[in-house]
């Protein structure tokens, strides 16, 4: 026999045999995969996905806009003369939206000159929240109206319509729409209290046996970012009522953005 087949052999006996998947390590690979899966979802429910619902939202609100700009024109409502001897127009106040039933459109300036959220009845989750944007208290009062109009919205996630309240500054209009017109409140306050603090939504917030006759708006979120463990509340005061003859408010002059919280 030849030293070069010899050597053949043992070339072939020497080779290293391939090393075969075991349950470990293919396990491993696809608890790898998925971590990466949920990395990918968890960033595009946060920012990516956040950025588009948000865009859709205002797309939608402001073609319902346009709707209700192009729809024939309510009459105008009596005037009514203040205390300081000024006149003003009497506000047409809504009916409070049934779970989930379209109410009005939210314009804050402050968030940018294409914010433009819906407003609905409810502060569900699975109802108002998640699917369609910011929600009425089932006890609040509505635009206009003596005493509390109060919302809640999120700030991270589904299009986070209260993503910037801790932007707003003394003095900023927020403005409700409604087929009648246009509800201009200021914003006067912020603070942060505990989920159980429910006084916030009183009447005169934090202050539920006292009646004082004023018009607040309340808006409320989950604080800090991505938690649940407070709530941050914006308060603000009614200035006016503008019936859509009269055309959009000045109130809604643009003003410089916020940055968005991240």
């Amino acid at each position: 026999m030849s030293a070069s087949v010899v050597a053949g052999e043992r070339r072939v006996r020497h080779r290293r045999r391939r090393s075969r998947a075991t349950f470990t390590s293919v396990l491993g690979e696809l608890l790898l995969t998925a971590g990466v899966l949920v990395l990918l979802f968890v960033a595009w429910q946060m920012w990516i996905g956040d950025i588009i619902i948000s865009a859709q939202k205002n797309d939608e609100g402001a073609s319902v806009s346009e709707e209700w700009a192009d729809a024939p024109t309510p009459e105008l409502p009596p005037l009514v003369q203040n205390d300081d001897g000024t006149t003003t127009y009497e506000p047409v106040i809504p009916a409070h939206p049934a779970e989930q039933e379209h109410m009005g459109q939210m314009l804050i300036p402050r968030f940018g000159a294409d914010y433009n959220k819906g407003i609905f009845g409810g502060t569900t989750r699975s109802g108002t929240l998640d699917n369609l944007g910011i929600g009425v208290y089932t006890n609040s009062k509505m635009p206009g109206e003596v005493g509390n109009f109060a919302m809640a919205g999120h700030r991270t996630t589904w299009g986070k319509p209260f993503n910037q309240l801790d932007k707003l500054k003394v003095g900023d209009a927020i403005v409700v729409e409604t087929p009648d017109g246009w509800f201009t409140y200021r914003f006067r306050s912020l603070e942060y209290v505990k989920p159980s603090q429910v006084d916030v939504l009183a009447d005169v917030p934090q202050m539920p046996q006292v009646e004082t006759g004023e018009r607040y708006i309340t808006l409320t979120a989950c604080s800090p970012l991505y938690s649940l463990a407070e709530r941050i509340v914006a308060y603000g005061v009614y200035e006016s009522f503008t019936p859509r003859a009269e055309g959009p408010p000045d109130s809604l002059a643009p003003v410089e953005p916020a940055s968005p919280s991240l």
